[in-house]
């Protein structure tokens, strides 16, 4: 079935321009979405997504009130939610296997929600800006084409990507939102920052940077964040990175380096830091079973036992 917008089919699009252009109401949605200052969220509610990760949960879990992910610069965050179950998986796509990745967000809500109780899904999509290189562009129209082509009927509610999530600053193009977080009690979904991104953010970091491909990190049905087993390449040829200075990160680390948060540099070499003190990942998952994190009496997410 084909994307909805104000319960119309909508008509296939080959740019985010044209598709603002031919939907007016989208852009006046997103230029309402982006003018909302951002919401700090507290960790002790929160369940960070990073790169290349996605979860979901529904309103029933006592473990997590609100999913979030930010650090997005050309890569898009997705809040996907079905009306009638509450079920609500966002997650942070770069663009690495979009046409395979949409599906298993598409599934992963479904799984949650009883075909019979009413209700539709609900699509909401952030990120991008008008980068020199147009990988915000064909992200974009990559996730929209992917969507088009799945079987349920998914409704676009928001849509601030792009050309409408852009801003110039000093010549340089930058997104106006880098961040994203969902309600999973009221579905509400708006502009966030996380000054926590844990648990174990530079394990899940390593797993995204030596090519780890988009993994669920949660299982609602027992409240338990789930890293690994993942593996990486041992190496060392790395190190050099270390010291060199922050332009010299930014040019080849980033898509978009004149675009990136201003922890971006600390945030790389941290991870590289990490994956040179720790060459052999499988000493992380004893006996190949993955790290599990339960939230606490305070809140935090604590490590247990498999």
């Amino acid at each position: 079935m084909p994307l909805l917008t104000q319960n119309k089919r909508l008509d296939g699009v080959t740019s985010a321009t044209e598709l603002f252009s031919k939907y007016s109401h989208l852009k006046d949605n997103a230029k309402i979405f982006r003018s909302k200052p951002p919401v700090t969220v507290d960790p002790k509610c929160l369940l960070y997504v990073q790169q290349r990760e996605f979860a979901v949960t529904t309103p029933a879990d006592g473990s997590v009130s609100v999913i979030g992910s930010d650090d997005a610069t050309t890569c898009h965050l997705i809040v996907l939610r079905h009306t009638g179950s509450g079920a609500t998986c966002l997650a942070h796509l770069d663009g690495s296997s979009t046409w395979s990745e949409v599906p298993l967000l598409v599934n992963s809500v479904t799984a949650l929600s009883n075909p019979a109780k009413a209700g539709r899904f609900e699509l909401h999509l952030v990120g991008g800006f008008d980068d020199d290189k147009k990988t915000s562009h064909n992200l974009s129209c990559e996730i929209l084409e992917a969507f088009q082509k799945q079987k349920e009927e998914i409704h676009l509610e928001t849509c601030c990507i792009t050309d409408m999530n852009d801003v110039v600053t000093n010549g340089i193009h930058r997104p106006i939102i880098y961040g994203l977080g969902v309600n999973v009690k009221t579905g509400e979904v708006f502009p966030a920052v996380f000054p926590h991104k844990g648990p174990v953010e530079d394990l899940r970091s390593a797993r995204s940077f030596t090519g780890g491909q988009l993994v669920e990190v949660y299982d609602c049905s027992k409240g338990q964040v789930k890293i690994g087993p993942c593996s990486w390449p041992q190496t060392t040829d790395i190190a050099f990175w270390l010291d060199e200075d922050d332009k010299t990160i930014l040019q080849y680390m980033s898509t978009s380096p004149y675009a990136e948060p201003p922890h971006f540099v600390h945030h790389i070499k941290s991870t590289i830091r990490f994956l040179l003190e720790n060459p052999n990942a499988d000493a992380l998952f004893p006996e190949g079973q993955p790290q599990l994190f339960q939230r606490s009496e305070q809140g935090e997410w604590k490590r247990v036992c498999p």
